[in-house]
């Protein structure tokens, strides 16, 4: 009887009250949604020419009425009444952080109305302000939703979110904390994570047995392997999905997550500036939301390379008329594939989301490591309950530890492993610290390398 009540309550909030959400805020969410979970299964050529009849309409609209843009297109020599093929973008100039700041004004739409400011967390060292519309949050919301109904839950199954980053936390008043209950979508605020901290929490999922859940990868993990060391087990719950996002996800983290909450981990790619990128499917691909997201891989040079080859991110978000994002540099490093996936949907696959140029440890011989291989040999650890391996030169690093003190053995071991990494000429000091504390974001970075700081 208590499931079929579950399931009922469920279908009302995805059929009817989350629309009804929706509407009132001038969101065409459902009609974006119902699009989206078409054209999925479209051919990659399908999905192309799509982008390039949005492309045209997006670029065509930028010249009329954003100034920055009327000036970029006649230095490029572009007009957006000819638009032929995708590869016009790359005619065109990066976007990025510093230019947003400097052309603010003269990249809105002029004639734009109920644009609403966005910030982003500022994890890079300065937040960026913003405008989004209304029909790009749509677009990013229902592309999160479609992403969503892939692991067999859906808008109003019970979700618990995660989460530390302040600006969420700080928006969450009474309105949104009757509209969230309604949805049955729980936020816990999760930035100062003590004993007794993760008792309660742990606590409230035992009591509020969520459906899914949804949070940084780096606090799923650690509170998932403090209730397995405190014997507080969350694995028969009946959670379905841990939605991830935000930080890269290594393999290590993953297992953790999966053990901790018997659950499948499914993982994330975008932002508040960048949109919804890309989310993993039950087959385990990242899928880029191509319909509404265009995204190129630039190398050093800032030239476009083929699939296969690992570069920057560059995204251009087709739903984004009102402060038009064209080629906007997020500064993460991914792969762009376009290989057929077992689940069938015709939508790209980035591969090997690395993160930014300061997730990249780097060898004595200068050659690029990436951060998972830098977690194994140190997870292959159980004395050590945290981490964060900090790289201050080719030469020199620094592996604070939560845990217990390894033993000279044990020490030589781990020093060995990471010399096979880094080159014999490593000179790795171990400290062993009381805390590591969370970043200001909320987000947690097991792997530093400040050589590109």
């Amino acid at each position: 009887m208590a499931k079929s009540v579950d399931k009922m309550y469920s279908k009302l909030v995805s059929k009817i009250l989350f629309p009804m959400h929706e509407k009132i805020k001038g969101h065409r969410t459902v009609q974006c949604l119902k699009q989206l979970e078409k054209t999925q299964w479209e051919t990659v050529e399908q999905i192309k020419k799509r982008q390039l009849q949005r492309l045209h309409i997006l670029l065509k609209e930028a010249e009329l009425h954003s100034p920055y843009y009327r000036d970029v297109f006649v230095a490029a020599n572009l007009d957006a009444n000819n638009i032929r093929s995708l590869e016009i973008l790359s005619t065109l100039p990066f976007l990025d952080k510093k230019l947003i700041r400097e052309n603010f004004e003269g990249i809105k739409h002029r004639h734009a109305k109920n644009l609403i400011a966005y910030r982003t967390g500022g994890s890079t060292g300065e937040p960026l302000h913003l405008l989004v519309s209304k029909m790009r949050i749509a677009h990013d919301v229902a592309a999160k939703w479609r992403a969503t109904r892939w692991w067999r839950v859906d808008m109003g199954d019970k979700e618990l979110v995660l989460w530390g980053s302040g600006i969420e936390c700080q928006r969450q008043g009474w309105l949104r904390n009757m509209r969230d209950k309604l949805m049955r979508s729980y936020l816990i605020p999760a930035k100062n994570l003590s004993s007794q901290e993760m008792d309660k929490i742990i606590n409230f999922i035992k009591d509020y047995k969520p459906k899914m859940l949804f949070g940084y990868p780096s606090i799923l993990g650690y509170i998932g392997k403090y209730s397995q060391q405190t014997n507080q087990p969350l694995n028969k719950l009946g959670i379905k999905v841990a939605f991830v996002t935000s930080e890269v996800l290594d393999d290590a983290l993953k297992q953790t997550i999966q053990k901790a909450f018997g659950c499948v981990v499914a993982n994330g790619y975008g932002g508040r500036d960048a949109g919804f990128i890309a989310h993993s499917c039950p087959m385990g691909n990242m899928h880029i939301t191509a319909e509404d997201i265009i995204v190129e891989i630039i190398d050093e040079n800032g030239k476009v390379v083929p699939p296969g080859h690992l570069g920057e991110v560059v995204v251009t978000h087709l739903a984004s008329h009102g402060f038009p994002f064209i080629r906007y540099r997020t500064g993460d490093l991914a792969i762009y594939d376009e290989s057929p996936c077992a689940c069938h949907r015709g939508l790209p696959i980035l591969k090997d989301i690395i993160g930014r140029k300061s997730d990249l440890i780097y060898a004595f011989n200068g050659a690029a490591v990436h951060r998972a291989e830098i977690v194994k040999p140190i997870t292959a650890f159980k004395k050590i309950e945290r981490f964060q391996f900090v790289q201050k030169t080719l030469q020199s690093s620094i592996l604070k530890i939560k845990g217990e003190v390894l033993d000279k053995i044990e020490v030589s071991k781990l020093t060995a492993d990471l010399k096979i990494l880094l080159g014999q000429e490593l000179d790795l000091k171990i400290d062993y610290v009381d805390d590591l504390l969370f970043e200001k974001s909320g987000k947690y970075k097991f792997v530093i390398s400040e050589l590109y700081q």
